[in-house]
């Protein structure tokens, strides 16, 4: 029993670090209109020669899954924090390149704190 509890566990964590690394390769040839329809209004954009980098940023603390906090005001976090900026390069109104930035390391993670802002844009492309 237990070792089917942790075993659901593992694989529960495992899955919010999955969706951005999913994310980097799925959404690649995303046409700009369904990008912003998926991950909302861009914060930053600068425009390129070859087409414009796209930008958004998640700097509000994602906590790790484990938080511990006690009476008398004693907490222990093991989880981690992170924030995460999603950076999007497109070229002739495509995606072409994802990259993440920011100190997004949780315990379910290097790119956890990157899940919002994918979520919905890999939930639209797997539900194709």
């Amino acid at each position: 029993m237990i070792r089917s509890v942790s075993l659901l566990m593992i694989l529960l964590l495992s899955a919010c670090s999955t969706v951005p690394t999913r994310a980097r390769h799925d959404l690649i040839g995303l046409p700009r209109a369904e990008l912003i329809a998926c991950a909302g209004v861009p914060d930053n954009r600068e425009l390129l020669p070859d087409g414009e980098v796209l930008e958004w940023r998640q700097d509000a603390q994602v906590e790790g899954p484990l938080n511990i906090k006690t009476p008398f005001s004693l907490e222990l976090d093991i989880g981690g924090r992170g924030t995460c900026h999603l950076v999007a390069r497109l070229q002739a109104g495509q995606v072409a390149q994802i990259e993440y930035t920011g100190p997004s390391a949780t315990l379910t993670g290097p790119y956890a704190a990157c899940r919002p802002l994918v979520l919905a844009c890999e939930r639209r492309i797997t539900h194709k």
